[in-house]
């Protein structure tokens, strides 16, 4: 196998999805590679991705390569970390076997990761989810204690000038099959007209299906420019401490904006806003509410989304997988039926018409005629 393509690196890969181009390689360090990751990798149609960390550590059954090889994009691995200082954003390198080569000076040696491979690595990970799940439900119960004002009131939610008291609310986040469960609703969206809000990333996806967010919130680490600039409201999202580490993005912008202090993570400040404003319904799609969504975050536990799920579960329902409920494809022998249908009355209408009955006559004696009865 030889691949050859220009190279676009970042030790972050949301950072590094931005600039790549269909047919870049991508050059990444990130243990674990999930779901998100993999799918935008996807969409950026790149040849093949390079990682210098361990694709599957083992820790949990991460589903990112998978997804790769199943869109026929080869994963490498390479253990030399020097080669994010040494090579250069923009060269021109070709993997042959397993070497990069590097404008044909110097190479660095990776291992091409086969299905087998990621599968046996996967099967060890399933073993080690007994370990991981102990651990995690220990500290969901510890941050649990800490953060139990999310539930008991004592947040301090910001004004927005957004109505949406007695509406309905949509909360995007950049979660699990976010864009087609976005899509599998859209006729929602055009019905209702919910209030919008996009949280980080999730509000660019509000931006591609056409419509504008009514407040982006969070930490403004994976939302573009564009999408800040036509949102109506933009809310950072800060620690306890009052540090908000977005802050300083959005003033270079030249942007207002309101913070709201929480330690929970933006998603459940999205829903607690929604739910403070007295809302009729929020509907929330693409969120993180199991252990391998926390774990592909870097969180060991869920405590704030936790609470904040008893608090607002009276008002939510949660659209994640709604896509997979029913796919809407219209067979063939419905679209006929649809067509018989929608004709049958048109011609029922045209054969009692006068003249329509006299062509018919006139069609039925040139039959007569051509088989000389």
């Amino acid at each position: 196998m030889i691949i050859k393509g220009v190279l676009k690196k970042d030790k972050k890969t949301k950072n590094l999805i931005s600039r790549l181009k269909s047919g870049d390689i991508a050059l990444i360090n990130h243990r674990d590679l999930d779901e998100i990751a993999a799918m935008s990798l996807i969409e950026s149609k790149v040849k093949c991705v390079i990682n210098t960390e361990k694709t599957i550590s083992g820790k949990y059954p991460n589903r990112g390569p998978l997804l790769l090889l199943e869109a026929n994009i080869p994963i490498f691995e390479c253990n030399n970390k020097l080669i994010f200082d040494q090579v250069k954003e923009g060269d021109l390198v070709n993997l042959s076997g397993d070497k990069l080569i590097v404008d044909d000076n110097y190479f660095y040696k990776c291992k091409l990761l086969s299905k087998k491979d990621i599968n046996k690595e996967l099967n060890k990970a399933y073993l080690n989810m007994e370990i991981e799940l102990d651990k995690f439900i220990e500290n969901t119960l510890l941050y649990a204690k800490r953060e139990k004002d999310l539930v008991i009131g004592k947040v301090d939610i910001p004004k927005i000038n957004t109505r949406i008291k007695n509406k309905h609310v949509l909360v995007v986040v950049r979660g699990s099959n976010y864009k087609r469960d976005l899509g599998a609703i859209k006729m929602y969206i055009d019905e209702v007209k919910p209030v919008l809000i996009g949280v980080d990333g999730g509000a660019d996806a509000i931006l591609e299906f056409g419509y504008k967010p009514d407040i982006v919130i969070g930490d403004m680490d994976s939302v573009s420019n564009r999408c800040l600039k036509s949102a109506k409201e933009i809310i950072v999202h800060a620690y306890t401490d009052g540090y908000a580490p977005g802050l300083k993005r959005i003033k270079q912008l030249n942007l207002k904006t309101e913070v709201f202090s929480s330690p929970g993570t933006s998603e459940d400040i999205a829903l607690l806003l929604a739910y403070s404003k007295n809302p009729d319904l929020i509907v929330a799609v693409g969120t993180h509410n199991s252990m391998i969504d926390f774990l592909e975050k870097g969180r060991k536990g869920m405590a704030s989304t936790f609470l904040v799920r008893l608090k607002v579960g009276e008002k939510l329902i949660d659209a994640k997988g709604v896509s997979k409920l029913y796919k809407g494809n219209l067979k063939i022998k419905y679209m006929v039926g649809l067509g018989i249908a929608a004709l049958l009355p048109i011609i029922i209408v045209s054969l009692m018409f006068p003249p329509m009955q006299e062509l018919l006559k006139l069609i039925e004696i040139r039959f007569k005629l051509l088989l000389g009865t």
